[in-house]
C-alpha cells in the first residue's frame, strides 16, 4: 500500500499495526540499521511479540519510541501519527478536545500529546536570515473588553499586560519568532545580531528602539503609508494574523507560560507551506520526534526542562 496523501488514507494506512510500526522504524533508522538509543550499540536482538529490541552491548531493551518525544507513552503509534497529521495539516490548529473525541483518549492525554508534537516541530534557528528580512513585533493577550474592570485598570497603553512576540521574515523564505520580555532597544538589536546575516537589508516599522542597528536599515512609516515600494512589512504581519487566528479562534486561551509552543506550531506550517503536501508535512514532524523529550512535569512546571 502506498505511503497515505490525504487524512482518509493517514487513518487507513496506520490502522495495520505491523504497517505502522515498520514505517516509524524506516523512517528512524533508513539504513535499515536499528542502533540502540541508550549506547549506541548496532548489536541487538528483536522480540517481535513485543516490538522491542533487547541491545547486546547495554543489555537494556528499548522500542521505536525511546529517546522521542514518545517516549514512555502508552498510547500507540497510530493514534500518535494521526494527531501528528492533524496538527501539521489543520491551517488554524487543532484543539485537544478534538483530538479527545476523535482518537478516542481522554482530553488531558490529548493536550499532552499535541504540546509534545509541538516540540517536534521546533526547527532549527542557526542559520541566519538572509536578503530581506522584515521585523516586527505584536502583543498576544486577552482582549480588554473581556477582563474585568479592575484587571483592565492594570494595564497599560502599548500592550501593557500582554505577552511581547517579536518576528522576522525572510523575503520568500522562512519566519522565525519568539516571545521576549520586553521591546527595548537591547533585546531587539540582539535579535537582531543573533538572527539576521551582517549582509541583510532590515525593515521594520518606526519604532524607535530599531535605530542604530549594525546593518543595512530601511523603515516604512505607518503613519504614513503601509508600502513604499519594496519597503514594508506586510509579510510578518500575515504571519501575525495567522498566529493569532489560531490562538483566539481554535485555541481561545493560552497560558503565556505555554504560548512559544504555540508560536513554534504556526512557525511549522508556515515555512513548510511551500512545495509541500499533507504527507511531507507529516513526515517533517515525524522527522523532529528524535532526540527530544518532554515530561509532563516539565510541561506543567513541576520540574526543570531539561
Amino acid at each position: 500500500m502506498k505511503a497515505p496523501l490525504t487524512l482518509q488514507n493517514a487513518i487507513i494506512y496506520f490502522s495495520d499495526p505491523d504497517r505502522c510500526f515498520a514505517y516509524a522504524v524506516n523512517l528512524r533508522w533508513e539504513n535499515g540499521l536499528v542502533t540502540c538509543p541508550w549506547c549506541g550499540s548496532e548489536k541487538n536482538s528483536f522480540v517481535k511479540t513485543r516490538r522491542l529490541w533487547h541491545c547486546k552491548g547495554c543489555k537494556k531493551q528499548f522500542t521505536v519510541k525511546v529517546g522521542t518525544v514518545m517516549e514512555d507513552s502508552p498510547i500507540g503509534l497510530d493514534k500518535w501519527m494521526g494527531a501528528m497529521w492533524m496538527l501539521a495539516n489543520c491551517k488554524n490548529g487543532i484543539r485537544s478536545y478534538e483530538i479527545h473525541r476523535s482518537l478516542g483518549v481522554t482530553q488531558k492525554t490529548a493536550w499532552f500529546m499535541l504540546q509534545r508534537i509541538r516540540l517536534a516541530m521546533q526547527e532549527d534557528d542557526s542559520a541566519k536570515l538572509k536578503g530581506i528580512v522584515e521585523m516586527d513585533e505584536t502583543f498576544v493577550g486577552g482582549k480588554a473588553k473581556n477582563m474585568h474592570k479592575a484587571k483592565r485598570a492594570q494595564m497599560k497603553q502599548g500592550g501593557g499586560g500582554k505577552a511581547v512576540v517579536v518576528g522576522m521574515l525572510e523575503r520568500g523564505g522562512r519566519v522565525r519568532a519568539g516571545v521576549v520580555e520586553e521591546r527595548t532597544r537591547t533585546i531587539l538589536h540582539e535579535i537582531v545580531q543573533n538572527h539576521i546575516a551582517p549582509d541583510a537589508t532590515l525593515i521594520t516599522d518606526e519604532l524607535h528602539a530599531y535605530k542604530g542597528v549594525n546593518l543595512a536599515h530601511e523603515i516604512i512609516n505607518h503613519a504614513e503609508a503601509y508600502v513604499c515600494g519594496h519597503v514594508h512589512t506586510n509579510g510578518i504581519e500575515n504571519f501575525w494574523s495567522l498566529l493569532k487566528r489560531g490562538l483566539h479562534g481554535t485555541y481561545i486561551s493560552v497560558e503565556p507560560f505555554h504560548l512559544f509552543r504555540y508560536i513554534d506550531e504556526q512557525m511549522f506550517r508556515f515555512n513548510n507551506r511551500r512545495d509541500c503536501n499533507d504527507r511531507i508535512r507529516f513526515e517533517n514532524v515525524m522527522a523532529g520526534v528524535f532526540g527530544k523529550r518532554l515530561t509532563y512535569s516539565e510541561l506543567t512546571g513541576a520540574v526543570a526542562a531539561h
